[in-house]
C-alpha cells in the first residue's frame, strides 16, 4: 500500500474527530513513512509495518475519546468515552450493551427523580410561606428544605456513581486495547 493510500484511509477512518486532531495523527504517521523511506524501506513495507489503517483509526479514536473524558469530565466527553469503548469491537457491544443499558436507565431515572424531587421540595417550601399559621409556616418551610436537601444528595450520589461508571469503562477500554493490540498485530498476548 502506498503512503498516500494509507494516509487517506487513516484520515477517512478518523472522521468525526476535530480537524486539528486528525491532522496531528496523520502528520505522525506521515513522519513514520518519512523515517522508513529514509532508512531504505519501501512505502509498502512501512505501511505493512503500521498495519491496517482502519483498525489503527478505530484505536486512535478510542484513545482520543478516553483522553477527552480524562481532561474534560463533562456529559459530552463521557458519552464520547462510552462510544469509544463500545467502538473497539462488535463483541464488546454484545457483552457491554445488555449490562450498560439497565444501569444507564437507572442512573437516568435517579437523575430525573432528583430534579423532580427538588422541585417538589421547593414547591412545599414556597407554599409554606402562604400557609397562614406561623407554626405551620415554619414546619412547611423546613419540610421543603429537607426534601430539597434529600434530593440534592440523591443527585450528587447519582453523579458520583455515573463518574465511577465512566471511569470503569475507560479502564476497560484501555485494558481491552492493551490486550487486543498484540493479537491484532500477530503477536501473542502475555499476562
Amino acid at each position: 500500500m502506498s503512503r498516500e493510500l494509507f494516509l487517506g484511509r487513516l484520515r477517512s477512518g478518523l472522521a468525526g474527530l476535530p480537524p486539528e486532531t486528525i491532522s496531528d495523527f496523520v502528520a505522525d504517521y506521515a513522519a513514520h513513512f518519512d523515517e522508513g523511506v529514509a532508512a531504505g524501506r519501501s512505502e509498502s513495507d512501512v505501511a505493512a509495518g503500521l498495519g491496517d489503517p482502519a483498525r489503527l483509526a478505530r484505536e486512535l479514536k478510542a484513545e482520543a475519546g478516553l483522553k477527552r473524558w480524562e481532561a474534560e469530565r463533562n456529559p459530552s466527553a463521557a458519552a464520547g468515552a462510552i462510544f469509544a469503548v463500545l467502538g473497539l469491537g462488535v463483541v464488546d457491544v454484545l457483552i457491554l450493551l445488555p449490562i450498560l443499558l439497565p444501569i444507564l436507565g437507572t442512573l437516568l431515572g435517579f437523575a430525573i427523580a432528583s430534579v423532580v424531587g427538588f422541585g417538589a421540595g421547593a414547591f412545599v417550601f414556597v407554599i409554606g410561606a402562604f400557609a397562614g399559621v406561623a407554626r405551620d409556616v415554619a414546619a412547611a418551610m423546613l419540610a421543603g428544605l429537607g426534601v430539597m436537601a434529600g434530593f440534592v444528595s440523591l443527585g450528587a450520589l447519582t453523579a458520583l456513581v455515573t463518574i465511577g461508571l465512566v471511569n470503569a469503562l475507560v479502564w476497560y477500554g484501555r485494558l481491552h486495547l492493551k490486550l487486543l493490540k498484540p493479537a491484532l498485530e500477530g503477536g501473542e498476548v502475555r499476562s
